[in-house]
């Protein structure tokens, strides 16, 4: 294994980042223009994978923080319903709003989300409201990219980056790249290479790669360039996304590693990296093999694009062993 977790602690698994409200369509295979209802859901990357990793049967927790208001009162519960700790979920108290994301679902294949992100509550976390405690309770620290791009979550991020490598808390950076949130350019640079240097484990897509390396020399967009640069520092596992092409993961031993994917009756294509890491890491803290992990991760992403929510679908065990038998079995197909 190219991560070694620590064991004794209290917690299995915690994030920190966005939380925030997902309005999806009701009205499929149309343009939001013409799309008159929503139904809402809790959402934000952070939040769907730690949702998705209780629904696995680890114990996790939660570092963030909600507005004052009807909404973020909303996740407050939904979390605390789903058995994620959140005595480390702030409320804020600035008049702060509850982020926003509608989506749109023209086509199976063709989605895309509308954010509002000003004046997000989740931004306004402070490094003094990072519990030090929590996370080396933790055996895994959850890190999303989103969280880096203001001031003063970005503060809050990497002092928590700071903390786990204190206690031994194996860190995971989401690069959750999204590009209204930031200022620029060289900002998401600076900023999301600063987390990465600090981090266990990397998962990203190759764009996202992509914009972390814009000022290197790696023109042939080299997954093997990439993965090689971040085991120069902590990291001993390096995930690229490929969408449709699928992931590899590269270990510091000069691993190279790639599982079969399956078919799926695809709603929409949001929500499938989330459910693919939760997957994933729940593997890995099963002590599965980075094969094994992949593969599991890969069948919950399905069951999640088959569906029409993200969080609300998020997977047990027992439904993605279930969905990889039948499967097997020729039941599902693609479509």
């Amino acid at each position: 294994m190219s991560v070694i977790f620590p064991e004794g602690r209290e917690f299995e698994f915690v994030a920190i980042g966005r939380l925030c409200i997902d309005l999806n369509a009701n009205e499929i295979n149309r343009p939001m223009e013409q799309t008159m209802t929503f139904t809402k859901y809790v959402g934000g990357s952070p939040a769907n994978i730690t949702i998705g990793m209780s629904r696995l049967g680890r114990k996790t927790a939660f570092i963030g923080k909600i507005a004052d208001d009807q909404m973020g009162r909303f996740i407050h519960g939904y979390l605390t319903r789903e058995g994620i700790d959140t005595r480390n979920v702030v409320t804020d108290k600035t008049g702060a709003v509850t982020g926003l994301a509608f989506t749109e679902i023209k086509s199976p294949t063709d989605c895309s989300i509308l954010m509002y992100r000003d004046n997000a509550a989740d931004l306004k976390l402070s490094p003094t409201e990072v519990s030090e405690e929590l996370i080396a309770s933790s055996r895994m620290l959850l890190v999303s990219g989103t969280a880096l791009a203001a001031s003063p979550s970005r503060e809050a991020a990497l002092l928590a980056l700071d903390y786990a490598r204190k206690h031994g808390t194996v860190v995971v950076l989401d690069i959750d790249y999204r590009p209204y949130t930031w200022k620029s350019p060289e900002e998401t640079a600076a900023y999301c290479n600063l987390a990465a240097e600090k981090s266990d484990i990397i998962v990203g897509t190759r764009e996202e790669f992509d914009q972390m390396e814009r000022f290197e020399r790696n023109p042939d967009r080299s997954d093997r360039y990439t993965a090689e640069k971040w085991f120069g520092c902590k990291a001993g596992i390096v995930i690229i996304k490929h969408g449709k092409e699928g992931s590899i993961a590269y270990t510091k031993d000069g691993g190279e590693h790639r599982a079969r994917s399956f078919p799926a009756k695809v709603v929409k294509t949001f929500g499938a990296g989330d459910s693919y890491a939760a997957g994933f890491l729940h593997g890995l803290l099963s002590g599965w093999t980075i094969e094994r992990s992949m593969e599991f991760g890969s069948a919950a992403a399905c069951i999640v694009i088959s569906s029409h929510s993200c969080s609300d679908a998020m997977p047990t065990e027992t439904q993605v062993k279930d969905y990889i038998e039948r499967c097997e079995r020729g039941e599902i197909t693609a479509g």
